[in-house]
Parts: C-alpha cells; sequence; structure tokens
C-alpha cells in the first residue's frame, strides 16, 4: 500500500529546529512504513524542494517564508493524499495532518493511529 505519514509540521513549531524536528519523527516513522513493505509517502517532502524552487525562480526573500509555503505546501500535500491507499497519523495537533487524513477517508482509505496497526510482514534483516 502507499501509506502517506501525516503529522504536524509547522504546528506548534516556533522555530526551525523545531520544524525539523516534526519532519524527522515523520520521516522515521516513514522508515518503519517501508520495512513492513509498504511505500511511505510524507507530503512535506514532497512540498519543499518545489517551495524551494519556487523562491528562487520568483526571486523571493527569505522573509517570505509564509507566502510560498501557504500557496504549495497543502496543495501538493492533498494532491499527493488523494493517491494514496492509507494514512498513518502522527504526532499532536495538526490542521494540515488532519486536512490529509480527511481526503484518504474521504476515498475509502484506511487510517491507522497507531504504527502497530499497520499490517504487514518485516522485510528479511529489518
Amino acid at each position: 500500500m502507499w501509506i502517506m505519514i501525516a503529522g504536524p509540521y509547522t504546528s506548534g513549531a516556533r522555530t526551525e529546529s523545531e520544524r525539523a524536528a516534526n519532519l524527522r519523527a515523520m520521516n522515521a516513522a516513514a522508515y518503519r512504513v517501508f520495512q513492513l513493505g509498504h511505500t511511505p509517502v510524507i507530503g512535506v517532502n514532497m512540498a519543499l524542494p518545489v517551495i524551494e524552487a519556487a523562491r528562487s525562480v520568483d526571486h523571493s526573500h527569505s522573509d517570505d517564508h509564509s507566502g510560498k509555503h501557504d500557496a504549495l505546501m497543502m496543495p501538493i500535500s492533498l494532491a499527493l493524499a488523494a493517491r494514496c491507499d492509507a494514512v498513518l497519523r502522527i504526532g499532536g495537533p495538526s490542521k494540515g495532518a488532519d486536512e490529509e487524513v480527511e481526503v484518504i477517508r474521504a476515498r475509502g482509505g484506511k487510517v491507522f493511529s497507531r504504527l502497530e496497526d499497520v499490517p504487514g510482514h518485516p522485510s528479511p534483516g529489518s
């Protein structure tokens, strides 16, 4: 299955290091999902390089972080969610993560709130 990892990225994060910690948590969960034999997907990982490129192309200043972020992060993440079979919701409150969950739920996808509930068989050497 393609399983989206949905969790807070900017929600509750006041600094870049807190956002980075949130992303590390999603990436760690993605690795565990991969070990279970699935394809993990993270909307933030898809959107961040596009946001960076948009700033470069448009010559946006670094203080315009929210403009490009707001215009691209959720549309890209939600488009990706629409192609996933399931979602693993991790972490604390996040409007964006909850929107990803709802897109997948509306399509009849599975929603997991614990890694232990994700089906699969660990690959050899995991």
